[in-house]
């Protein structure tokens, strides 16, 4: 009896995650750094837009724009160098990779003395946020046990969310070249940190390290935790799957996770999250809600904060398809709701927003919400609630998670790289649609992809709750939910 129960120390009674958490929160400071310079044009444009702006960096519309969306050609960019990186050189060593295009982009938008280095500078921490949107998921589901893994992956999110609200509060006190100065710190600790972190056990297992991945799990789970049943049956997994070729992607355990994959990055973005959060302070203008911008960024950040918290807490115990089912029919009914509000009102076109659309607030009270316009703002609300609590952390937890480990590492930059694409498109589109048509458009646009998320849901995304990686990857290989770690538990207790 005495061996057989370590045999079956898979169970999380027996597991100490301290240090795996410790391993996920070094490996999160590079979401965090993520969400901070996704938003760092925010406060930095109005300033190089104003008249007392140096002549060298003044902003017109057109480099304004540009300012605001190269971060997204930058992070497809670096979606792309992750998709080489993550099986080059490991899902580790990519996220600390990330900090050198992080720290020089940075570094040139804090020093700029012309408008050609922010430019640079924001299309080199945009590679560095597509490089950690690549390999940070995909690291923290292969370190994490199948008990907290659906927790930990919302960790980038939140964090990511963090990042965007330490941006906006700094702003308020510290000048713009300093917010620069201060977006490099983040980055540097977490290549301090992740440098005493192990790599992926099941990258070190397939390069055929098998003390070293031994040593890595052991420190990952704790010393009351007997790694050997989990080491074989990913051993098993990795050993069934080989070198992918061409003909390979075409065999269901290759094509379906990563159709999946790119398809609910690709729905994900065609809801119409990121113009939405672009172009929010525009949006409550044609509303009538004229929030002064740091409250408008206070509420959304509060919002996303914490809608991303109930996910976490939920995650694991509701499961992934009933968050996405409840966060498609929030997107849904917020988005109808706009629609229906800007059909009615029918107000006529406007010129095209942008990200130098500036109000006079002058006249507004904080707190000046008419009447007309508490639906739309608390339906605005509704979609980023919804979108932050299903849509937004699960397709990153998901990608990590069916993604086989083959092609993982790839397959997760393509990911990466297929979503920003369509972000910078989306947004480039969404401006000419509003100039054209107002917002009535886009957001039945939006309404219809989130009836296409409902479906796509339903059919197509399988429920990986409780399930291990290796289980998953089982499921698209035989289309059937084999438990492997239990069945090869139970032969070697038997």
């Amino acid at each position: 009896m005495s061996e057989r129960t370590p045999l079956l120390t898979g169970s999380s009674s027996q597991i100490s995650n301290s240090k795996l958490f410790l391993a996920v929160f070094a490996a999160v400071l590079g979401n965090f750094n993520f969400g901070y310079s996704l938003v760092y044009s925010s406060p930095v444009i109005p300033k190089l837009r104003s008249p007392d702006a140096d002549p060298r960096l003044r902003m017109g519309t057109e480099e304004a724009a540009w300012f605001g969306s190269i971060y997204s050609l930058g992070a497809a960019a670096g979606g792309l160098g992750a998709m080489l990186l993550n099986d080059l050189i490991g899902r580790k060593l990519s996220i600390m990779m990330s900090a050198i295009p992080s720290t020089i982009g940075y570094m040139l938008m804090g020093g700029a003395m012309d408008l050609w280095m922010l430019l640079v500078g924001r299309f080199l921490t945009g590679i560095a946020g597509g490089m950690t949107a690549a390999s940070i998921p995909v690291y923290i589901s292969e370190i994490s046990h199948k008990s907290v893994r659906g927790a930990l992956g919302s960790c980038p999110q939140i964090t990511a969310v963090f990042g965007a609200l330490a941006l906006y509060a700094l702003s308020l006190v510290v000048p713009w070249r300093w917010l620069a100065v201060a977006g490099e710190l983040p980055a540097l600790l977490m290549v301090v940190l992740l440098a005493f972190m192990p790599c992926s056990p099941r990258r070190l297992l397939s390069l055929g390290r098998e003390q070293q991945a031994e040593e890595a799990l052991r420190w990952l789970r704790g010393g009351h935790y007997n790694v050997q049943t989990e080491l074989r049956v990913i051993k098993h997994s990795i050993d069934t799957q080989g070198k992918v070729t061409w003909s390979d992607l075409a065999t269901p355990i290759f094509y379906k996770p990563i159709m999946i994959s790119v398809v609910m990055r690709f729905l994900q973005q065609m809801a119409g999250i990121t113009p939405v959060l672009v172009f929010l302070e525009f949006i409550f203008s044609k509303h009538k809600v004229s929030l002064q911008p740091k409250y408008d960024a206070a509420l959304v950040g509060a919002v996303r904060l914490f809608s991303v918290a109930v996910a976490a807490c939920l995650m694991d115990k509701a499961g992934r398809k009933a968050l996405l089912y409840t966060s498609s029919m929030l997107m849904f009914v917020s988005t109808l709701t706009l629609t229906l509000i800007s059909h009615n009102t029918g107000c006529p076109p406007s010129p095209a927003p942008n990200l130098t659309h500036t109000l006079d607030y002058s006249s507004h009270d904080a707190a000046g919400v008419t009447a007309a316009g508490l639906l739309p703002l608390i339906s605005i609300m509704v979609f980023i609630f919804g979108y932050a609590m299903g849509w937004g952390p699960i397709t990153w937890l998901l990608m990590s998670e069916v993604l086989p480990l083959a092609a993982r590492g790839v397959a997760s930059g393509l990911c990466v790289t297929v979503s920003w694409l369509t972000a910078f498109a989306l947004t480039q589109a969404f401006t000419h649609l509003v100039d054209r048509y107002t917002l009535f458009v886009p957001y039945l646009w939006f309404m219809v992809v989130c009836v296409v998320c409902l479906l796509f849901n339903a059919v197509c995304i399988p429920e990986t709750r409780g399930r291990s990686l290796e289980d998953i990857e089982n499921y698209f290989r035989t289309g059937e939910w084999y438990p492997v770690s239990r069945s090869r538990s139970t032969t070697q207790t038997g």
